[in-house]
């Protein structure tokens, strides 16, 4: 098993409005490797922000991050201000919502896409009728992790994918039942792309090849199917609020 992964060059700068599509198609069109059955198709979610016109006036970064905010989970103070890391509107917990004022018109933020699967899905049907093959895509974008330091990039959308392999009661090499094994294998394509595409070099598409068996006839679930909501979030309270129930919690005991 082996996998290919390439970002093509010359995609330019995205305006409101751009036919992602037509943009697209023609990148992949004048690339020598073209596009494949069973190719999935990786773009940062700026670029698709880009074109739906989420760029939007914003001489106050904090304040379009509260307008995306359904809830804190942290804060941190620290020499440059505060980071705030909240639950955005999509139910993605990452710093400042998605919120991001780089490689943007200064005054201006980009607000992540309203629905990053359903702009998975146009792109992948329109790519899908343009070159006559069943492929995947995937929308990413830049996250941390709680224990971990760096960050790296995660799917938001998806279409055409499966974004979840789950490989419980499967057998390990010792013939060991798997209970717990499910392989986040949306985010893990979004990362491999992300060390093509780079951060600051005007490459925000790549094509991941060798992965046909994950790519579905049907749109699918979407990226919506990796989010943790409810009461699947272990970790739902943060560090202000468990204190803060700890405290009332104590005060009714002694009451």
């Amino acid at each position: 098993m082996s996998l290919e992964v390439w970002a093509p060059d010359g995609l330019g700068e995205v305006a409101p409005g751009d036919d992602l599509v037509a943009l697209v198609a023609g990148l992949l069109g004048s690339d020598e490797r073209g596009l494949r059955d069973g190719d999935v198709v990786v773009l940062t979610s700026k670029v698709v922000s880009k074109a739906e016109g989420r760029v939007v006036p914003a001489d106050d970064r904090e304040q379009a991050i509260t307008d995306e905010t359904v809830r804190v989970v942290a804060t941190r103070e620290h020499p440059g201000g505060v980071t705030r890391i909240v639950e955005n509107r999509l139910g993605l917990v990452m710093a400042a919502a998605g919120v991001d004022a780089s490689n943007t018109p200064p005054g201006t933020v980009l607000l992540l896409p309203l629905d990053p699967d359903e702009s998975a899905r146009a792109l992948r049907r329109g790519l899908a009728e343009r070159f006559g093959v069943r492929i995947g895509v995937v929308v990413s974008d830049t996250a941390g992790r709680t224990w971990r330091q760096g960050v790296t990039d995660i799917a938001i959308g998806a279409a055409g994918l499966v974004v979840l392999d789950d490989l419980r009661g499967q057998v390990d090499t010792f013939g060991r039942p798997l209970v717990m094994t499910v392989a986040a294998v949306a985010d893990e394509i979004a990362a491999a792309a992300e060390l093509v595409k780079g951060k600051a070099t005007g490459r925000p598409l790549a094509v991941v090849r060798g992965l046909g068996e994950l790519v579905t006839d049907e749109d699918g679930p979407g990226a919506r199917a990796l989010v943790r909501l409810g009461d699947e979030d272990m970790f739902r309270q943060g560090s202000a609020e468990a204190y803060a129930q700890g405290w009332k919690d104590a005060l009714e005991e002694r009451a």
